[in-house]
């Protein structure tokens, strides 16, 4: 255990920080995973819908460090793709 001041707090914000990625985290994939549902259903209205939706908070997830740059796009990407194949 920390002795420092400084030091407690970071562990205190560390461990704070950590339970709000994990919800961002636990959140994004959740959608991702309706998207590949309503997809494998072939409902590709509301698929782009939710895809819309998706993509401006999976891009934000990288500036907050969520995620990768490199797995953002690939999944943007093979997401897009799917949905694309579906006309």
């Amino acid at each position: 255990m920390a002795n420092i001041k400084s030091a407690k707090k970071r562990i205190v914000q560390n461990r704070n920080r950590s339970e709000i990625n994990k919800k961002r985290r636990s959140m994004l994939r959740n959608k991702v995973k309706i998207i590949n549902n309503l997809i494998d259903a072939k409902n590709s209205n509301e698929a782009k819908k939710k895809f819309l939706e998706l993509e401006p908070a999976f891009s934000k997830s990288v500036n907050v460090g969520v995620f990768k740059q490199n797995l953002v796009s690939r999944t943007l990407s093979r997401l897009s793709k799917k949905i694309k194949s579906l006309k």
